[in-house]
């Protein structure tokens, strides 16, 4: 069956929407990797992703741009606004997609970590810090904010 017969379990894309993918079966796994390489890829303390099979897999507007971070694997992220979207070993058949760039990142709850002995010795802090609400304190300017995100979720 065609990727456009089947329907999509989960989607996402990039900020800007010039790039944007579909799931066709749940994911097999939701993960955390603490790598030094998936830390500097996404510009954070660690990737999430969310795994499924090539076969279940497909884009759905536009191509993100690769880049072989290794001589195992790659990277995918959005050409234009810059988003990263994927990571894939390249001798496996599944690709691992940010959980940050789904329409619906709670649906991929992380079961597991990778990668451990670089996670920032500090990161078990993180949920004990002080939070504050934008409402509670905006940014200057955000009584006139224009979002330039992509917010069609693909529609």
């Amino acid at each position: 069956m065609a990727q456009a017969e089947r329907e999509a379990v989960l989607t996402g894309g990039c900020q800007c929407g010039a790039v944007r993918y579909a799931f066709y079966s749940e994911p097999r796994s939701a993960d955390i990797c603490h790598c030094r390489m998936c830390q500097r890829a996404v510009g954070n303390l660690f990737m999430a992703v969310a795994s499924v099979k090539q076969s279940d897999f497909a884009w759905t507007r536009g191509a993100p741009a690769t880049f072989r971070s290794s001589s195992i694997a790659e990277r995918g992220f959005c050409g234009q606004c810059g988003t990263p979207l994927f990571f894939r070993y390249l001798a496996k058949d599944h690709i691992a997609l940010t959980t940050g760039s789904l329409d619906q990142p709670e649906r991929a709850r992380p079961t597991s970590q990778y990668a451990i002995e670089s996670r920032l010795r500090w990161f078990h802090e993180l949920a004990d810090l002080p939070g504050t609400r934008i409402a509670d304190d905006p940014p200057p300017g955000a009584d006139a904010l224009k979002s330039f995100q992509d917010a069609s979720g693909g529609r």
